[in-house]
């Protein structure tokens, strides 16, 4: 699948092509095609090559400290990295409190976090979803107590993303327990190694433990971790989930794996003795979803186009939906590929070096791995439910 380049394009899409190659590390560039577990070493080695070459914050503007690309060349660039085996960029402070901050914190707040993010000094996790109030965010009970300059925070986060590994939190707390439910959130950034803060960890279909649970106790946080104002997080919360929800769209990583799956298709014969890939039947299924990625793709460019200064929700819940709904098709025609070879799956497989498992293609573990992973997808980020009722409710009101 190409767009129309112009010449700058493709003399850009070269250069991303070029660093790709010299730059993206062999052991990393193998667990991610191979579907295994990437450490946090991993992560910081691949943030720190890009800030090196000056793309550490791909989606920023020049005056924060990103590369000011267009929305066509930041397309360009996650295509080829998702395509040559490079790990997702961590969302949580590039594209969810990075635009927050830009936007909303004090000028203080701005100097001090957003480098830090670019360079990958600070690693974020998010605070949102409670065990009680997760696709009804607006009901959460975490409380944060005014006393002196800090703000005693206590309560229980949960879905929390590789929080293990996080130096710091953005939070959503209750700090007027009196007011609507919308209107007595505020938001806070957290210091995870505070006193008080215990990480759990919740293991997944696939055998990981990438989400946690986290519990805040007697927590004290400094008021000018505070962002923007005391009571205005609601607002500060659905900008975020906008940048969020259009990220999750994940097209990058639908056309790597489209990629994998026709590989796969051709390597694997059927009970015919030819490849599947010459199979009617398969090769339309493979056809609808790459027709789905094109429309997807579209959608994209025209929300990063219109997106500088404004919060598209609308366009954001349709590209969560139709994006994950994507990542899933292609995970379940992976695993119809892999055929019964994937069945036998041991999460032990997930660490890199661990041995094949069984017989059967190489990369049947990885789809199986792929396929567990990928059903969170259309609940994580606000589930598709979720994302139908906000639809339904600025489109028709």
């Amino acid at each position: 699948m190409d767009l129309t380049y112009t010449e700058q394009d493709v003399a850009f899409r070269e250069e991303v092509r070029a660093f790709l190659r010299d730059k993206l590390p062999a052991d990393i560039k193998d667990k991610v095609l191979r579907h295994q577990r990437l450490e946090k070493d991993d992560y910081i080695r691949w943030h720190k090559a890009l800030d090196e070459q000056g793309w550490g914050a791909p989606s920023w503007p020049r005056e924060h400290g990103g590369t000011g690309w267009n929305p066509l060349q930041r397309l360009i660039f996650e295509i080829e990295c998702y395509t040559a085996g490079a790990p997702r960029l961590l969302p949580f402070g590039l594209t969810m409190i990075g635009p927050v901050l830009m936007k909303y914190a004090s000028q203080a707040q701005k100097d001090y976090f957003l480098p830090r993010i670019i360079k990958m000094q600070d690693w974020w996790c998010q605070g949102y979803s409670e065990p009680g109030a997760g696709s009804d965010l607006a009901s959460l009970k975490t409380r944060a107590v005014r006393d002196g300059d800090h703000y005693v925070v206590n309560g229980q986060k949960t879905w929390n993303t590789l929080g293990q590994h996080a130096d710091w939190i953005f939070c959503l707390v209750r700090t007027d327990a009196q007011a609507k439910l919308q209107e007595g959130i505020s938001m806070l950034l957290i210091d995870m190694k505070t006193p008080g803060i215990t990480v759990r960890p919740i293991v997944t279909l696939d055998g990981g433990a990438e989400i946690n649970e986290v519990w805040l106790e007697d927590v004290r946080v400094p008021v000018e971790n505070l962002v923007g104002e005391e009571n205005k997080g609601w607002t500060y919360a659905k900008y975020l989930l906008g940048h969020e929800r259009t990220n999750i769209a994940g097209l990058g990583h639908c056309n790597r794996e489209l990629t994998l799956l026709k590989q796969q298709a051709r390597e694997v014969k059927g009970s015919d003795g030819r490849p599947l890939f010459e199979d009617v039947r398969i090769r339309d299924r493979i056809a609808r979803v790459e027709m789905d990625i094109m429309a997807l793709e579209m959608l994209l460019l025209r929300v990063a186009t219109a997106a500088a200064g404004t919060n598209p929700a609308t366009e954001a819940s349709i590209l969560k939906i139709r994006g994950s709904e994507i990542q899933q098709n292609l995970a379940m025609l992976q695993m119809e590929v892999a055929g019964a070879y994937a069945w036998p799956y041991s999460p032990d497989w997930m660490h890199a070096g661990a041995a094949e498992q069984g017989p059967g293609p190489a990369f049947a573990a990885g789809n199986a791995a792929g396929y567990f992973d990928m059903r969170k997808t259309t609940i994580y980020g606000g589930s598709t439910e979720i994302q139908k009722n906000i639809i339904a409710k600025i489109v028709l009101g």
